[in-house]
C-alpha cells in the first residue's frame, strides 16, 4: 500500500490565508466594518479564530493586508512594490494619467467598500487611521513627490515649493470629494483638478516693465 505524502503546512496555510482574505472583504461589503469580526471572518473562511490571531491581531490587520493582497492580485502594487509615476517629460499629461487610474479603482466596489470602510474607520480610531496612511496612502504620496522633484529639476514646477504640500491641490479635494458625496468623480474633475494645481506651480514669469521693447512699445 502506497502512503500518502503528508499535506503541505506551506500550501495549508497559504490556503487559509487566502480564504481569510476573501472573508474578510465579503463580510466588510455585506456587513459594513463595524459588524465585521474576527469571529465571523473565521466562520466564513472555515478556519479557527486562533488561526487568524496566530497571523493578525485585529480585524483592521486583517482587512489591510486582504486589501493589498487584492490590489497586487488585480495589477495594482497596493503599496508593496511601488512605481514611479511615468515621466513622458509631460508633468500634466503624467499626473492626469495616474489620477485617471485612481478614479477607476476608487470607483471599482472590489476596492471602494474595503478602502472605504477603512477610511471611515480611521477617521474615528486612530490606530486604524494610522495604520491606514502608512500601508496604503504613503507609499503612492512619496511617488508623487519623486515625480514633483522631478519636474522641479526639469523647470516644470517652481523650485521654492513644498512638493509633499503641493500634491495636496489635486489628492486632497478628490479623497474628500470620494469620501463624504460631495460630488461625482471623473477623468473631466481629476484634470480640472492637475491644470488648476500646475497653474500654481509652474514658474513665474518675471514681470517685464512697460516700454520695453516688444512688450507694447514703438521702437526709435
Amino acid at each position: 500500500m502506497v502512503k500518502k505524502p503528508a499535506p503541505s503546512t506551506p500550501r495549508r496555510s497559504e490556503r487559509s490565508r487566502r480564504a481569510i482574505y476573501d472573508a474578510a472583504l465579503a463580510l466588510v461589503a455585506e456587513v459594513g466594518y463595524p459588524r465585521t469580526t474576527i469571529e465571523g471572518i473565521a466562520a466564513r473562511a472555515g478556519v479557527g479564530k486562533q488561526t487568524i490571531y496566530r497571523w493578525w491581531s485585529s480585524k483592521a490587520d486583517v482587512l489591510l493586508e486582504a486589501f493589498l493582497d487584492l490590489s497586487a492580485r488585480t495589477g495594482g502594487d497596493g503599496g508593496r512594490e511601488p512605481r514611479a509615476i511615468p515621466d513622458t517629460g509631460d508633468l500634466a499629461a503624467d499626473l492626469k494619467a495616474v489620477l485617471r487610474a485612481t478614479v477607476d479603482q476608487l470607483k471599482d466596489p472590489r476596492f471602494e467598500i474595503p478602502s472605504r470602510a477603512l477610511a471611515a474607520e480611521g477617521v474615528v480610531n486612530e490606530q486604524v487611521g494610522r495604520e491606514y496612511m502608512t500601508t496604503l496612502l504613503k507609499p503612492a504620496i512619496l511617488l508623487y513627490v519623486d515625480r514633483l522633484r522631478a519636474a522641479q529639476e526639469a523647470g516644470q514646477v517652481r523650485a521654492d515649493i513644498d512638493p509633499r504640500i503641493a500634491l495636496e491641490f489635486f489628492i486632497a479635494p478628490l479623497a474628500q470629494r470620494w469620501l463624504q458625496y460631495t460630488g461625482p468623480i471623473s477623468y473631466a474633475y481629476t484634470d480640472t483638478l492637475v491644470d488648476y494645481a500646475l497653474g500654481g506651480l509652474a514658474p513665474r514669469t518675471p514681470d517685464v516693465p512697460s516700454g520695453t521693447p516688444g512688450h507694447g512699445s514703438v521702437g526709435p
